[in-house]
C-alpha cells in the first residue's frame, strides 16, 4: 500500500548511539555530567573541547592584564606619596641608591619596602578570602569569621600587658602565634562530635571564639592604658612603617600558605558538590579541610601580624573574581590573589594623597571601600554561587 501524502518522504529520527548521554530535548530527564578527567576539579561537565579552550583562553588573558594592572600599581605606589619626588629621581633612586639623599632614602627605604609587604599582604588576604568562602560555602564569610583577627588582637595586648612590648617587630610574632592558636582551636571546637568540622560548626565555632578573644581584649585594654594606646596604632591596619625586616620574617609562611592555598582548587571544586559527592569522586574530605585551614591561618596569621587587621579585603574580591571566572576555584583562587594586591596597594596609594601632607591608614581605606560592597553584596537579590 503506498504511504499516505502526510507521511510521503519523512523517515524517523535515527535513535542516539549506545552509551551517548543525552539532554532533556530528547529523553526529557537532566542531562548526566561526566564523572571522569572533566568532573568537579576538571574543566566544567558539558563543555565542548573548543568552548573550553575558548573560556581558558580568556581567563588567561584576564589573568595577564590583570598582573599588568598589578605592576601598574606597584610603580605608581614607588612614585607617589605624601612628598611629591621627580619620576627622574624616583628612577635615579632605584638604580643608584644614594643614602645621603633624603629623596633617595624615602623611594628606596620606606616606599619600596612598603610596597612589597603590600603587594605580600594584600596577596595572602585575597586568596585567604576564597579558601574561606568556598570552604564554609558562605558567599559572606571573610578570614575573620575563624577568629584569626580576634586572636592575633589578644595576643598583642597580652604582649604588651603582660610583657611590655612596644615594638613592631615584637608585635609580629605574638600576632601570628594568636592567630595560630586561634584557628586551630576553632578546628578542634568544630571538628568534634558527629560528622566533623563541617562548614556550620567551623563558623559557629569561629564566631563564638571571636567574641570571647574580643571580649578579653577588651577587659585589658580598659585595664591598661598603654596596651589601649598600642593596640589602637596597630589595630587600624596600616603599611606604614613596615620594611624590608618584617617582610623577610613572615615571607617563609606567606609563601608556604600561598602554595597551599593554590594547590587547593581541585579539592575545593569537590567540595562544593557536597561531602557526600566529593567523598564519592574519592575526594577526601577531612584531608581537604584541614588543609584548607591551615592554609587559611598561614596566610591571615603572616598578613595580620605584619599589617594589623585589614577590613573587606578578603571578602568582597572573591566575588569580583568570580563575577570574570566563573565558580571554578582554580582560577578564582589565582584571581583573588592579583585582585586584592591590586586592591591593598592602592587603597595605600589613595590613603597618601586624599590627606596630603597626612596620611590615611590603609585600613580605613579599604574599609571605607568594603562597607558599600559589603552592603550591595547583602541586598543582591542572588549572590554569585560557590
Amino acid at each position: 500500500m503506498p504511504p499516505s501524502p502526510g507521511t510521503a518522504g519523512k523517515t524517523s529520527p535515527p535513535a542516539p548511539p549506545s552509551g551517548t548521554a543525552t539532554g532533556t530535548a530528547q529523553t526529557g530527564g537532566p542531562a548526566v555530567p561526566p564523572t571522569g578527567p572533566t568532573g568537579p576539579t576538571g574543566p566544567p561537565a558539558g563543555a565542548g573541547g573548543r568552548g573550553v579552550a575558548r573560556s581558558t583562553g580568556a581567563r588567561l588573558t584576564g589573568l595577564a592584564v590583570s598582573l599588568g594592572v598589578l605592576l601598574l600599581v606597584l610603580l605608581l605606589s614607588i612614585a607617589v606619596g605624601t612628598k611629591q619626588i621627580p619620576p627622574g629621581t624616583v628612577v635615579e633612586a632605584l638604580l643608584h641608591h644614594d643614602p645621603a639623599d633624603g629623596d633617595h632614602v624615602v623611594v628606596a627605604e620606606l616606599r619600596l619596602p612598603r610596597t612589597a609587604v603590600g603587594l605580600a599582604v594584600g596577596a595572602a588576604l585575597g586568596l585567604a578570602g576564597a579558601i574561606m568562602q568556598a570552604l564554609t560555602r558562605n558567599p559572606l564569610a571573610e578570614p575573620g569569621l575563624l577568629g584569626v583577627n580576634a586572636g592575633a588582637s589578644a595576643a598583642v595586648v597580652t604582649a604588651i600587658f603582660l610583657f611590655g612590648v612596644t615594638d613592631l617587630v615584637g608585635y609580629v610574632w605574638f600576632a601570628f602565634l594568636g592567630a595560630g592558636a586561634a584557628a586551630a582551636a576553632v578546628h578542634l571546637l568544630g571538628g568534634g562530635g558527629r560528622g566533623g568540622a563541617t562548614p556550620v560548626r567551623l563558623a559557629l565555632s569561629g564566631m563564638a571564639l571571636q567574641a570571647a578573644l574580643l571580649g578579653f581584649t577588651q577587659a585589658v585594654v580598659l585595664l591598661d592604658s598603654t596596651a589601649l594606646d598600642e593596640l589602637r596604632l596597630w589595630n587600624v591596619g596600616s603599611l606604614a612603617g613596615r620594611d624590608l625586616t618584617i617582610l623577610a620574617g613572615v615571607t617563609p609562611f606567606l609563601l608556604a600558605g600561598l602554595l597551599l592555598g593554590l594547590g587547593l582548587g581541585g579539592p575545593l571544586n569537590a567540595l562544593a558538590l557536597g561531602d557526600e559527592v566529593a567523598v564519592a569522586l574519592g575526594t577526601d574530605v577531612a584531608r581537604v579541610r584541614l588543609l584548607a585551614m591551615l592554609a587559611i591561618t598561614l596566610l591571615c596569621g603572616a598578613a595580620t601580624a605584619a599589617c594589623g587587621p585589614i577590613a573587606f579585603v578578603g571578602l568582597a574580591v572573591p566575588h569580583v573574581a568570580r563575577a570574570i571566572t566563573g565558580p571554578d576555584q582554580r582560577w578564582v583562587l589565582p584571581y583573588s590573589a592579583v585582585f586584592a594586591a591590586v586592591l591593598l596597594v592602592g587603597a595605600d596609594v589613595v590613603g597618601r594623597v586624599v590627606v596630603r601632607p597626612a596620611e590615611l591608614q590603609v585600613g580605613i581605606v579599604t574599609a571605607l571601600i568594603g562597607a558599600p560592597v559589603f552592603v550591595w553584596l547583602v541586598r543582591r537579590r542572588k549572590v554569585a554561587g560557590l
